[in-house]
């Protein structure tokens, strides 16, 4: 079965940092983006970012900008999101997913293959 798995979330306060893990499985790793996607309360899903772990190009959204990191071990088939800094608004749950992407990106060419269940990060003021 092929799915991505996140892991990793938890309550923090403001200004903490949280590492975030996709593990993915049942697929080959280096054809493949991962994107991280998150949930607020009330509010419609969004990307955050990508990376495509064979070629290494990278996407961060502009609120994650300067304060995290996103990364690939491919030995591991598992992709990373450092979020440091952390505020209130970052709540949220945290999915990974998977999908062909488009060459010189992380995009995904047709929208994810897999998913997997989330991760819940909790930032108290």
């Amino acid at each position: 079965m092929c799915s991505c798995r996140a892991s990793g979330g938890g309550l923090v306060q403001a200004g903490g940092s949280l590492r975030l893990s996709c593990v993915a499985s049942g697929f080959r790793f280096d054809d493949y983006a991962i994107g991280w996607f998150r949930q607020a309360p009330g509010h419609e899903r969004q990307g955050v970012s990508c990376i495509s772990s064979s070629d290494g190009h990278t996407y961060l959204t502009d609120v994650l900008k300067g304060r995290s990191t996103v990364s690939s071990d491919n030995a591991k088939n598992t992709v990373y999101l450092q979020m440091n800094s952390l505020k209130v608004e970052d709540t949220a749950v945290y999915n990974c997913a998977a999908g062909r992407y488009r060459s010189g990106t992380c995009y995904f060419d047709e929208g994810p293959d897999y998913w997997g269940k989330g991760t819940l990060v909790t930032v108290s003021s």
